[in-house]
């Protein structure tokens, strides 16, 4: 009899080994913090690459359903200079293999996707601990406790299953975002939504930068990058939209006017995201019952990749436990090795900060899309 595989989390790459487990016939349930499927806003739009987010939805076998969420056209990609310059402009002729979908929607997607009852809501881990012979105790915010003999941490950046495996925390980055949106930018901000375009804008600079992207219709949804630490963070009053916003604006003084409305402009109060990573090339030892996947094992900064790894992670998981049905140990050990190979080749934080936000920028940013 095939064991029960126990998720913790059902974020994007908890859910599709939930659902790879169920195109091969292995049971699996799901245990989320978040109280509902729409109990928290799921952001914006995310690029699923062919080499790898898309062959998880193949494993999936969710092609059509992915098909049908695909937003034509938003893959172009635009460069700016600070005066408003376009320094690279790549329209979206559809050969680009990194087509953008509403996060939201395909979260949905893998939830319908899975029997009812799979996804426990409401359901906050506070601690784990192992029982011995691969068996682990996972306790909940509501007093209750489950015991599993295959666990897996799918739970993010501060994963409570991730102890268990390694003392490894995710450490400042010293680069954070703030979000930001423009609603009705056609009509309301003309200027922005030209200089945004039809998919992604990435306005660089030393130390800082603007991403924006346009959403469903004509939202334009904005991240305010800066090399800041955390403190000079901390001293803005983010309750205070308005302060807030003023004081993020001052860092782009001088800035094209249509750009810097991406900030004065917001229609939304903004909101901080610093980023945070673990070590490079964290590995750990085999510990019998459990492993861990997505950004619980390999926490980034924001690359484009996160989601797409945590989507194929969770795939070649489930691929690996129906591989072998009597080994539970083969199969993660397999799984590990390859998942611990595949993120020693992602891009190097160090370099990746260095050429959105290094001296040599715009320059950097545009030689490293006219090398694509």
């Amino acid at each position: 009899m095939r064991k029960n595989v126990t998720i913790i989390g059902a974020g994007l790459g908890g859910l599709t080994l939930a659902r790879v487990l169920h195109v091969n016939g292995i049971p699996a349930t799901i245990y989320e913090a978040e109280t509902s499927p729409t109990a928290r806003a799921q952001g914006g739009l995310l690029d699923i690459h062919d080499y790898n987010g898309q062959l998880a939805i193949t494993a999936a076998d969710l092609q059509d359903e992915f098909r049908a969420l695909i937003l034509e056209g938003h893959e172009a990609m635009r460069v700016l200079d600070t005066d408003g310059k376009v320094l690279v402009d790549k329209a979206d002729d559809g050969t680009g293999g990194r087509p953008e979908v509403p996060r939201g929607e395909l979260r949905q997607m893998l939830l319908d996707s899975l029997p009812d009852g799979t996804v426990h809501w409401g359901r906050k881990v506070t601690t784990t601990r192992s029982l011995g012979d691969g068996r682990h105790e996972v306790a909940f915010a509501d007093g209750s406790t489950i015991v599993t003999s295959l666990l897996v941490g799918a739970d993010g950046a501060w994963s409570r299953v991730r102890s268990l495996l390694t003392g490894a925390t995710p450490e400042y980055a010293g680069m954070s975002a703030v979000e930001t949106y423009l609603f009705e930018a056609d009509t309301r901000h003309p200027a922005t939504a030209k200089a945004v375009g039809g998919g992604m804008l990435i306005v660089p600079a030393p130390g800082k930068g603007i991403h924006a992207h346009r959403e469903v219709g004509d939202t334009l949804h904005a991240y305010i990058q800066l090399h800041q630490p955390l403190d000079w963070f901390e001293a803005i009053d983010f309750t205070d939209a308005a302060a807030a916003t003023a004081r993020l604006a001052r860092e782009f003084d001088g800035w094209a006017p249509e750009l810097t409305a991406l900030i004065t402009e917001t229609d939304t109060a903004p909101v901080w995201r610093p980023h945070y990573a673990l070590p490079d090339g964290l590995r750990w030892e085999r510990v019998p019952g459990v492993t861990l996947l997505g950004d619980a094992a390999h926490l980034a900064v924001p690359d484009g990749e996160g989601a797409n790894l945590a989507m194929l992670d969770g795939a070649e998981l489930a691929k690996a436990l129906a591989a072998h049905p009597g080994d539970t140990e083969a199969a993660i050990a397999e799984y590990e090795l390859a998942m611990f190979t595949r993120n020693e080749t992602r891009v190097d934080e160090e370099f990746l900060l260095e050429t959105l936000f290094g001296d040599n920028v715009p320059q950097s940013v545009v030689d490293m899309f006219n090398e694509n």
